[in-house]
This record gives structure tokens, C-alpha cells and sequence, in this order.
């Protein structure tokens, strides 16, 4: 059979393909049912023995027995019913009684999430702990802080992983707020009043949802409530290009006129035709999926006005987005992990390239320093600007000019003046605010019911 799309065979892991394929969604349909013909046997509409034998039968289920009655009838949820009710005869007449499709697929998808939303909460942990070993490793290695692509005053490195750390730590919280929005069930007939149950409703959707472990929506129309799905989606999109962020950064860096941070390549071919090349493919592969997933938030968010108790637009656009998303946010993780695994850290030009600028990029301390001194802070941003500009002109260090200076030289002696310049000397708190990035991260492990290593 010919493969059309790339999720099929490039990008997503096997467990998270796994969720989503066409014999994955059926499974849980069915599972879904199953529980709610156990509720309706544990109220006395169905009997034990015919429970058992539409149990039994429903394991023999195929996708291709459904989408064969489903080119028939019409309808995808249907044909499962039909063929779950006639594999078990007679035992089957009370299969999907009152319920309405979306009972189905929408507490399908809650399990599905479910279980999507653990695989990528454990990836994100393994991603958020080497970054949390990458932040302590190099948290006193002073390298350039760059705005606007231009030297800023300095940072470490372990700073600029720190970052990094706290952003996707905000990404798995919103997942896990997300979680309590979205993984739920809905069980409540043709538009939601579950009428067809009478006034056993409530107690068949408490029965249902206890089996699959689930809580109910408040309310509903034919279908759970979209926002949800939109929110799930969106903050999916956010957590990628957080990622996509991070994958930049390794790209920019990766500049051999930076070549400060790399790729751990290996033996990969960079080039079919320039052997010399080592190029940032798993970076450019994780920019690459973040435009997609970030696209398919507007089209999620399409599907919250729908008409009246529900309409079907939403239902061959999730057929794409919902899988679509969790494969993509599954295969860029697994990258971000690869790239964290293999990063090649260059201290030797990180701490080439602090000098590049021949002490410019300190000239805030130089300004710091003067109002300090008693100079109006204008004042002092005045002069350090004009010395900056003469150190560019004439290709000497900020040091060598401002000593040479007469209002500099007056406030500061040399010794002074050189530790003023020094980069070591002008972190500010970037120590403890690495290790409140890190108390962040170890209070969502802590939450998760994890535990974690003891900072050093």
C-alpha cells in the first residue's frame, strides 16, 4: 500500500504511532463501549453472560471488518457498533444504548490524551534533567550575552541553559493544566441531557467514567466542549516552539564564525556534495515541525463555534489535528533529546568570542561604576559612549582608551578599571537565578510525584 503522508514512516515514536493508528482508535472505541455496556449491566439492562460474550467477541474486532461496513453505512462509529453487536449475536442488541457517537470518541480521545500526555511528560523530564545537569556543569563559565544578534554584557553558559530549562518546565505545567480540562468524559446522549437513559443517566455516566477512570464534563452538547481541544493543541504549539527556540539558538551558535555550541554529528553526511559540511539537521528538523504544529493550532481553534449542539466540521479536521499534533510534539521532543545527548560544547571559542569586542560589552559596568562614583547616570552613559565609539574607531580595547580618559582615570586606578572590565566580574545573580530555575523544575517533579537529585 502506498504512504502518502510522513507521520506513517518518518516522525513520531512507535508507542505514540501506536495511539493514534486506525487499529489504536478502534481499541479504545471499544473500550469505551465496553464500559458502558457494563454499566448498563451493573443497572440490569444487560445480563452477565451477554456482557461476557460481547466482551469476548469485541477482541476480534479488526479495522478492516469496520472500515469495510463503514463504505457502506456511512458512518465510522456506527459501523463499529454493528459489527461488535452482530460478532455477538444476540448477546450484543444493547451495545451503544443511548448513547450518542461522540460519548464514544470523545471519551475515546480523554483515554487517548491520556495516555499521549504521559509519554510526553516522561520525554520532557528526561529533556528538563539534562538541562538541569547542563545549567549546574556550566554555570561559571562566563560566555557573551547576545540582544539583537549583537555583544550584550555577559552571561554563562549554564545561565543560558537555565533559561531554557525554566521555559519548557512552564511548558510541561501548562500541559498538565491542560490535562484537567481535557482528559474527561462525556457521557450524555444525542445532545447531552442523556433523555435516553431517563433517570438512570447520571448513574450510567458515573458507572461508565469510574471503569475508565475518568471524570465527567459538567455539561455538554453532542460533543465535549472544543476550548479544551484548542487549549490542548495551542499549548502543545507552545511547548514545540520553546523548543524551536532552543534548536535556534544551537543553530545560530553553530555558525563557524560563532562555533560555539554544535551538533554532536557523528558520521552523519552533511552535504551530497560539499564533504566538508556539519550541518544543525536535527535543529533545522525541530524549527522545521514547529511551523507545522503551530499551524494547526488556528485550525483547532476553527472548531470551537460550531453550530448549535454540534455540527461535523470538527470531524475530519481533528482526524489530522489531533493525531498530527501529538506526532509531531513526539518526534521533536525525542530530537530535543538527541540534541541535548550530543551537544559539542567549545569552551576554548566561547571564551575567544568573550573577548572579542576587546571589552566594549562591559561598558555598562564602566557606566555603572561612574554613577556610582557620584557622575548623573546620563552623564555617565555619555561618556562611556563616546569612549566606546573611539575604542571601535580606532581598534583599540574600551580599557586602553577609558584609562587613558581623564574624568575615568581620576575616579578609578588601573587595578581598579581592569576588574571593572573583567566579565567574572559582572554576573550579577545569574548563580542563584539558575538555581531558581532549577527549584522550579524540582517542584514540578515533586508534583509529578518524582524525585530528583540534590543540587550541588
Amino acid at each position: 500500500m502506498d504512504i502518502v503522508c510522513p507521520i506513517d514512516w518518518r516522525y513520531g515514536s512507535k508507542e505514540m504511532r501506536s495511539i493514534f493508528t486506525r487499529e489504536g482508535i478502534i481499541k479504545y472505541r471499544i473500550r469505551v463501549e465496553l464500559a458502558l455496556l457494563n454499566a448498563l449491566k451493573s443497572l440490569g439492562y444487560v445480563s452477565e453472560q451477554d456482557y461476557g460474550k460481547v466482551k469476548e467477541s469485541s477482541s476480534k474486532v479488526t479495522p478492516e471488518e469496520v472500515d469495510a461496513l463503514e463504505a457502506k453505512l456511512g458512518h465510522d462509529v456506527m459501523a463499529l457498533v454493528v459489527v461488535m453487536a452482530e460478532k455477538s449475536e444476540d448477546a450484543g442488541k444493547f451495545v451503544h444504548f443511548g448513547a450518542t457517537s461522540y460519548d464514544i470518541v470523545d471519551t475515546a480521545y480523554a483515554l487517548m490524551f491520556r495516555d499521549a500526555l504521559r509519554i510526553l511528560k516522561d520525554k520532557f523530564l528526561l529533556a528538563l534533567e539534562r538541562l538541569k545537569d547542563l545549567s549546574i556543569k556550566y554555570q561559571d563559565v562566563p560566555m557573551v550575552g547576545r540582544t539583537h544578534g549583537q555583544h550584550a554584557v555577559p552571561i554563562t553558559l549554564g545561565f543560558k541553559f537555565a533559561n531554557y530549562l525554566y521555559e519548557m518546565t512552564r511548558s510541561v505545567e501548562r500541559l498538565i493544566d491542560a490535562e484537567r480540562r481535557v482528559v474527561l468524559g462525556k457521557m450524555s446522549g444525542a445532545v447531552g441531557t442523556m433523555a435516553a437513559w431517563g433517570n438512570d443517566g447520571l448513574r450510567i455516566e458515573e458507572l461508565t467514567l469510574r471503569e475508565l477512570d475518568l471524570e465527567p464534563h459538567a455539561i455538554s452538547t453532542q460533543v465535549a466542549p472544543r476550548d479544551g481541544f484548542a487549549e490542548l493543541i495551542s499549548d502543545l504549539a507552545i511547548a514545540g516552539s520553546v523548543m524551536d527556540r532552543f534548536a535556534v539558538e544551537i543553530r545560530e551558535l553553530m555558525r563557524p564564525e560563532i562555533n560555539e555550541i554544535a551538533e554532536g554529528v557523528g558520521d552523519r553526511v552533511g552535504s551530497s556534495t560539499m564533504p566538508h559540511k556539519e550541518n544543525p539537521v536535527t535543529a533545522e528538523k525541530i524549527s522545521g515541525l514547529a511551523k507545522l504544529l503551530r499551524g494547526l493550532v488556528i485550525s483547532e481553534m476553527e472548531n470551537i463555534p460550531l453550530w448549535h449542539e454540534r455540527d461535523l466540521t470538527n470531524s475530519s479536521s481533528e482526524r489530522f489535528i489531533l493525531s498530527h499534533s501529538f506526532l509531531i510534539i513526539d518526534e521533536m521532543i525525542d530530537s530535543t533529546n538527541e540534541l541535548l545527548s550530543n551537544l559539542r560544547i567549545n569552551l576554548d571559542t566561547i571564551a575567544k568570542n568573550l573577548e572579542l569586542s576587546k571589552g566594549l560589552n562591559m561598558a555598562e559596568s564602566l557606566m555603572i561604576n561612574l554613577t556610582l562614583k557620584g557622575l548623573p547616570r546620563h552623564r555617565a552613559h555619555e561618556i562611556v559612549g563616546r569612549l566606546s565609539k573611539e575604542a571601535r574607531r580606532t581598534n583599540q580595547s574600551l580599557f586602553e582608551v577609558a584609562s587613558r580618559d581623564e574624568t575615568v582615570s581620576k575616579l578609578f586606578s588601573a587595578s581598579e578599571l581592569n576588574k571593572i572590565l573583567d566579565p567574572k566580574n559582572y554576573l550579577g545573580q545569574s548563580k542563584f537565578l539558575i538555581r531558581r530555575s532549577i527549584e522550579r523544575f524540582q517542584t514540578l517533579v515533586s508534583n509529578l510525584g518524582g524525585t530528583d537529585r540534590v543540587i550541588d
